[in-house]
């Protein structure tokens, strides 16, 4: 029997092994930025999509510990991606990106609109050796807050 799925339903909270694995952030600036260190630091290989990046990420690239491939956002970009993530200033740019995502079979966030995409980034934090994610349906400033909450309690720090 198949469940049709809820809209309003919450997300199912997974953790992610990304090491070793394609990775694909298509927009290079603030919102990027904060995400792309994570994803590197889970030892994602990661590849930007876009036509400049944020000083931060240029370093990255730079450095070697990224791929930039600078231009606009092609359907090929995803091509052996696990993961992807769209956060460009382009609603249609973002549908685009999650559209080839979703014809690949790859989760997708989107950065713009959030319920658009197949896998919603959570806010998380570090308390020891484990990491605590909060989401929320649609609200990350909720979200946001709550992981305040539960790391003021836990003597914990942001993620």
């Amino acid at each position: 029997m198949t469940v049709p799925p809820d809209p309003g339903a919450p997300a199912y909270l997974a953790g992610l092994l990304l090491a070793g694995r394609r990775v694909v952030a298509v927009g290079g600036g603030s919102v990027h930025r904060r995400r792309v260190p994570k994803l590197l630091a889970a030892g994602a290989e990661v590849t930007v999509v876009a036509p400049e990046l944020h000083p931060d990420l240029a370093a990255l690239a730079a450095s070697g510990a990224l791929t930039w491939r600078r231009g606009e956002f092609e359907d090929a970009d995803l091509d052996g991606a696990w993961y992807v993530l769209a956060a460009t200033d382009s609603p249609e740019v973002n549908a685009r990106v999650a559209a080839a995502a979703e014809a690949r079979h790859t989760f997708c966030v989107r950065a713009d609109r959030a319920e658009l995409g197949t896998a919603w980034t959570p806010a998380t934090g570090a308390v020891g050796d484990a990491t605590i994610g909060v989401l929320t349906n649609h609200d990350p400033l909720a979200a946001r807050a709550l992981r305040d909450r539960l790391l003021d309690l836990l003597g914990g720090a942001d993620g």
